[in-house]
Parts: C-alpha cells; structure tokens; sequence
C-alpha cells in the first residue's frame, strides 16, 4: 500500500493525483511536438472540471498558467497565452492603506461626513439646501436607528449638523425635515422592535 506522505507533492491539489502524474510525464517526453500534444491532451483534462467554461477565453487561460505552475514552471511547450515564470506569482500585491478618516458621530459614518463636505463646497442656492435637508434627514434616521430611542429633536440634528461642517451648514426650515413617523414607516418603531424580541422570547418559554 502506497500512503500520500510517500507520495510526491500535488502543486494544486483540485486537479487530483492523476492529474499532476500526467504533468509529471509530460516532463520526460523529449519530443516537442509530442509534447505539446500531451500539453494540450492535459488542458482537455483539466477543462473537464467545469465544461461549461472550458471555452471561455479567461479560463482558458488560467488552465494553462496552473499547467505551468503544476510542471514547477519546468514544462517547456507552445503556450496560447504568455508563459509564465515563478516571480510572476511571487510578486507581493501593493499594501492597502487603511482609511484614516476621523469620524466625529460613528453612527452617521463616514458618508454622511463626505456628503456634509460637498455640502459644503456647494455655492449658496436652492440645490444646496435641497441637499442640506437630505443630509439631515439622514442623519435623523441613523440617530434614531442607532440609539433605539424612538424619538429625537430636529434641534439635535441641526446641532450635529453644525459640528460635522463646522457651523458652516443651515437647516433652512427646520420643521421641513422627515416627522418621526415617517421614519417609522421605513425602519419601524425601535421600542415595537424591542417589544416584539421579548415578547417572541416569552412566548417561546410560554411553549416550553
């Protein structure tokens, strides 16, 4: 009985044993022209796994680069596509930066801080207090949503609103904003929905 831990490694263990075999014997045949015939026998393979896409041109590709990366890049045949080498894929991704953005309310995020900035920016007009009253408005359902208080004052927005621009933003007609029970009818009642978690707890236990 032959074990794995005798056996040689398999470079992409989804293709299976017989696969990286074939690969291996691929390497012995000195001929080039049989070489490739067995190259390509291999890809036909491997396009087996998902025939759906063995004729898409992208995967089609990507069999041949894991042909490649199966033969340790020793496999000299005619490739369709670019032949890649092993610093092809030890080239390291460029590091993300991390977003170091200071957001004054977490609960409002860091969009509603980029809307208040081109508030900002905007020149003086109707457009700009259209968008003055979106924003608060938004803010006015985050704030509600998020302190499951059930209820807020437009005097508390506007006073958030003046922090996050720096005083430099105006409700217009603070009274034009969304009534709370608007805002009920899109998020629902934060106290129905406390009430509604216990009471299907208790009726749980009520069962039990």
């Amino acid at each position: 009985m032959e074990y794995n831990t005798q056996r040689g490694n398999m470079e992409i263990p989804e293709y299976g044993r017989n696969v990286q075999k074939l690969v291996n014997f691929a390497l012995t045949v000195k001929d080039r022209e049989e070489r490739n015939k067995v190259a390509q026998a291999i890809i036909n393979v491997m396009g087996q796994l998902n025939p759906h896409l063995r004729d898409v041109e992208e995967y089609n590709h990507k069999l041949w680069a894991h042909l490649f990366i199966m033969s340790r890049f020793e496999l000299d045949v005619d490739s369709p596509y670019p032949i890649p080498t092993k610093e092809t894929f030890q080239v390291r991704p460029k590091r993300m930066p991390y977003p170091k953005n200071k957001i004054r309310y977490g609960h409002y995020g860091n969009t509603t801080q980029l809307l208040v900035q081109k508030a900002i920016e905007m020149p003086e007009g109707e457009e700009k207090d259209a968008l003055i009253r979106v924003i608060a408005n938004i803010m006015k359902k985050d704030f509600v949503a998020f302190n499951n208080s059930g209820s807020v004052e437009n005097e508390v927005i506007q006073h958030q609103l003046d922090v996050l621009s720096q005083g430099k933003l105006k409700i217009k007609d603070i009274e034009s904003l969304m009534s709370l029970n608007d805002i009920y009818k899109v998020t629902g009642h934060p106290n129905t929905k406390v009430k509604s978690k216990f009471k299907n707890k208790t009726n749980k236990r009520k069962k039990k």
